[in-house]
């Protein structure tokens, strides 16, 4: 009997076509992301309206802020270790359904209970980063690689999707639900959950990595439509598979480090920009919470452009310059709204106006950056490096809040002047963290574009054993 390699099926795997039953998993798979970071962001309102009624101070509102991104590093780093070892698609679900429980606990807290509050937004981000991490690293490796650089970033844009859906939310039904309604919808992704568990496949080059290769056969005979004997069944069974030891991605220093600056950096400019954003425009123009919700959707619109944008300009600038074009960019326009957050011209704020624009680059950028960690780790480690990238994420959802909060004073109750004075230093921090994401890509990234998806992060395939047929098909 002919003896079969993985890298065979997967060439095989490859030619598979971008059908319909290809975008109804990666329509889902997004809905699930899209909602999940709805769950995630509409926090950043909810607080702009309790921290006044409940009295909260800076310290207070921070820690119900930053609860999520404790949550987020925890999260990431435990499921993405646990769906290399076993399977992308349960942690997913799992993640998920962690993260659709704890938004949806948030409606039923009782009123000034904010140290609940913030242990229900651990929660919510342990879900949305343990299940954020293996569903992308999902999409990158069912992509085929002649797709991949513009697919797996357009799946990016789900998230930003989700920060679009919480302004709608907010802005047309906050007066009709409360907050306490709005913090109910968080449920939601539950049901998609369970259309994940019954529908996705598992990812066939993790299938082939594990050595579960009559799983990965069917896989491919069902999306490439051919009967089970017109694919090859692999023989050459990998001696070291996928395992959960987080220590493995510090084997190449430079792609660990690189991953937790543009991850942590970028993150923590964004969150610091979407989750005290709404409560900074509110007091600036004093206006009500659902108008600056409207504000924030334009915002939101910039970044669904940018991730549109960044997805096609990849495969001509590639990963690496894509990299240095967000870091750069939002060094450039979050330093000017740090400088001009006070300035209004014919009636328009010009902080408004550079939060757009940073918008497209900063969001747009996620396009990019959120692929490049499973494509340059390697299948092996691929889950374990978005989570890490995750946690990394996790680290700038604490730190985005909590600058503003140290800057503004912890003990001091959130009011207009205490905010106002906290602008210029919060934000030229902030526009700091996107220098070093640029610089991280100028000085340590490889390029990714246009290559398979190695077995490790050194670019080589895993070593092989020969294993007989009979044993092959038995596991």
């Amino acid at each position: 009997m002919p003896e079969h390699t993985s890298e065979e099926l997967l060439a095989e795997f490859d030619k598979c076509p971008l059908h319909a039953r290809y975008w109804a998993i990666f329509g889902l798979v997004s809905a699930v992301a899209a909602l999940d970071f709805f769950d995630f962001f509409s926090v950043g309102f909810l607080v702009a309206k309790i921290a006044p009624d409940w009295h909260l101070t800076y310290g207070q509102s921070a820690m119900i802020l930053f609860g999520g991104g404790v949550g987020a590093v925890v999260g990431a780093l435990i499921w993405g270790a646990l769906s290399d070892k076993w399977g992308r698609k349960a942690l997913i679900v799992s993640g998920t359904f962690i993260c659709a429980f704890g938004a949806g606990a948030i409606s039923l807290i009782p009123d000034g209970a904010w140290l609940l509050f913030a242990v229900l937004r651990f929660l919510v981000g342990f879900g949305l980063a343990g299940s954020f991490a293996p569903a992308t690293t999902l999409i990158v490796e069912i992509t085929p690689t002649r797709h991949r650089t513009v697919v797996a970033g357009l799946f990016i844009v789900a998230p930003t999707l989700g920060t679009m859906i919480a302004s709608l939310t907010v802005a047309n039904l906050f007066a009709q639900l409360g907050w306490r309604g709005v913090a109910a919808l968080g449920v939601i992704p539950a049901f998609l959950g369970l259309l994940v568990l019954l529908v996705i496949p598992e990812s066939v080059r993790w299938l082939a990595a594990k050595g579960r290769f009559a799983e990965a056969q069917k896989t491919v005979a069902d999306l490439l439509r051919l009967p089970l004997s017109a694919v090859p069944l692999p023989t050459i069974r990998p001696t070291v598979p996928p395992t959960a030891s987080l220590a493995e991605l510090y084997a190449r220093p430079g792609l660990f480090w690189l991953t937790i600056i543009t991850w942590g950096a970028a993150s923590t400019a964004a969150y610091g920009v979407f989750l005290w954003g709404p409560t900074i425009v509110a007091q600036l123009l004093s206006m009500p919470i659902q108008q600056a919700a409207q504000f924030f959707f334009y915002v939101t619109v910039a970044g669904v452009i940018g991730k549109v944008a960044f997805s096609f300009m990849a495969p001509w600038l590639g990963r690496r310059r894509c990299g240095e074009l967000q870091g750069y960019g939002m060094f450039v326009c979050l330093a000017a709204a740090a400088y001009f957050h006070s300035t209004i011209i014919a009636g328009i704020s010009l902080f408004v106006v550079l939060l757009i624009a940073n918008d497209l680059f900063m969001e747009g950028g996620y396009s990019n950056l959120a692929p490049y960690s499973p494509e340059v780790f390697g299948v092996r480690m691929g889950a374990r490096a978005s989570g890490l990238g995750q946690a990394a994420n996790g680290g700038g959802k604490i730190l985005g809040p909590l600058s503003l909060a140290l800057i503004a004073g912890t003990n001091n109750v959130v009011a207009p002047q205490a905010t106002m004075d906290a602008v210029l230093p919060a934000f030229m921090f902030l526009a700091a963290c996107g220098l070093a994401t640029g610089l991280a890509f100028t000085f340590l990234a490889p390029e990714t574009h246009g290559r398979p998806i190695p077995q490790d992060a050194d670019g080589t395939p895993t070593p092989a054993r020969v294993v007989g047929a009979s044993q092959t098909a038995a596991r």
